[in-house]
């Protein structure tokens, strides 16, 4: 009995211990060390692909870890495979694993490795549909090379904290076979009135899930050469293989919807276009913040370098009234030459809309302080504005 009495104490006084200790803290994820770069082709081959080794060459220099570049695909065994913590496939093409070599590679994401997939990496292994959920979607097309903006959806990751918000540069932009976002967290995405050639409407363009029992980041950047030179690429690209290696936290679940619209906002005040009185009151930069669907709108591609602003709070297109006599105002139904807009981008990465109506451009008038009308023959800092996500 007195055995029994002090066994009970014991394990009272272990749990008193606990409740003032608290539960134990989960241990700390384990850095980046050690990282494999597979750039196999076995198809079109990209120049940038020494870029790239150099990139990420120069990354675990600069933080911590070593990098083997490999075309050897016999390196995809499972004694091999278990001593990288990220496996990058670089602008990889066409089918470059044998049976045996894929059944490696799925075992060690099964284990907890880490994938990430650059570029091409989606234009690689048709025929191995577990490779296409890793990767997240297969490529379709793409148009020539040209500078598009890219809109960060998810800046609350490691990948893409650093980013503006909208952030501008040239690349070969993917259309892709299928839209992934229904089983990814999508961190970027194309804003398709912003060049020619995008074929999906809610385009996705870097994203990141868990998957099998590893983690994967993708982006469709990186075609380029310069791009392994950009160091908001080269840090998005260490963003990536920290989140695949587990090395940083990332919220990789689902979100199923696209960001909604698109905002504008005026370089002569920094404030943003707003639609008073749920569309009864005409356009004006005002908006510190972009907080409701008064500040958004749906820019409709209408070809030839045309488009159309389409309101998110009431649905209706925003006019250049009286043949662009009265300020803008968002009130018709249907697109007309009153509702088509010449999109013009600045050399400074702004936007500028001239309305057909009357061959104008559009002014925040009184430095943003007066509604929005189609009325300058030129193009001033009252007349630019940017376009976010």
């Amino acid at each position: 009995m007195r055995k029994r009495l002090l066994s009970l104490a014991a394990a009272l006084v272990a749990m008193a211990a606990t409740m003032l200790v608290g539960p134990a803290t989960p241990a700390a994820a384990a850095p980046l060390t050690k990282v494999l770069v597979f750039s196999k082709t076995a198809g079109f081959r990209h120049s940038s692909i020494p870029n790239g080794i150099a990139a990420i060459q120069a990354l675990g220099s600069a933080n911590g870890f070593t990098v083997t570049a490999t075309e050897d695909a016999a390196q995809f065994t499972a004694a091999n495979l278990a001593q990288y913590q990220v496996v990058v496939w670089l602008m990889t093409t066409g089918d470059v694993l044998d049976a045996t070599q894929q059944t490696a590679f799925q075992n060690y994401i099964a284990a907890g490795g880490g994938y990430v997939g650059v570029h091409a990496a989606a234009d690689t292994e048709y025929d191995w549909p577990w490779y296409g959920g890793l990767v997240g979607a297969w490529f379709s097309s793409h148009p020539a090379i040209q500078t598009a903006q890219v809109r960060v959806e998810t800046p609350v990751n490691v990948s893409t904290a650093h980013l503006p918000s909208v952030w501008t540069r040239s690349d070969e932009w993917y259309n892709y076979r299928t839209n992934p976002r229904s089983a990814v967290r999508v961190l970027m995405n194309l804003n398709e009135a912003s060049y020619t050639g995008g074929t999906m409407g809610d385009h996705p363009i870097t994203w990141c899930q868990n998957y099998s029992g590893g983690r994967a980041w993708y982006t469709g950047l990186g075609h380029t050469e310069a791009s392994y030179t950009d160091p908001n690429f080269t840090k998005m690209l260490l963003g990536g293989l920290q989140i695949a290696a587990g090395a940083v936290a990332a919220d990789c679940s689902p979100v199923s919807q696209p960001v909604s619209g698109t905002t504008i906002k005026a370089r002569a005040n920094s404030k943003f276009v707003t639609v008073p009185g749920g569309g009864t009151g005409n356009l004006i930069a005002s908006a510190a913040t972009a907080g409701t669907l008064a500040e958004r709108f749906d820019l409709v591609d209408l070809g030839s370098g045309n488009v159309a602003l389409k309101s998110k709070v009431n649905g209706m297109y925003v006019c250049a009234e009286n043949g662009g006599a009265n300020p803008l105002i968002a009130n018709r139904a249907a697109v007309g030459a009153w509702e088509t807009f010449a999109l013009v981008r600045n050399s400074d990465g702004t936007i500028s809309l001239r309305a057909q109506a009357n061959g104008k451009y559009v002014v925040a008038e009184n430095a943003g302080a007066a509604a929005l009308i189609a009325n300058r023959a030129a193009i001033g800092a009252w007349e630019k504005f940017d376009q976010g996500s």
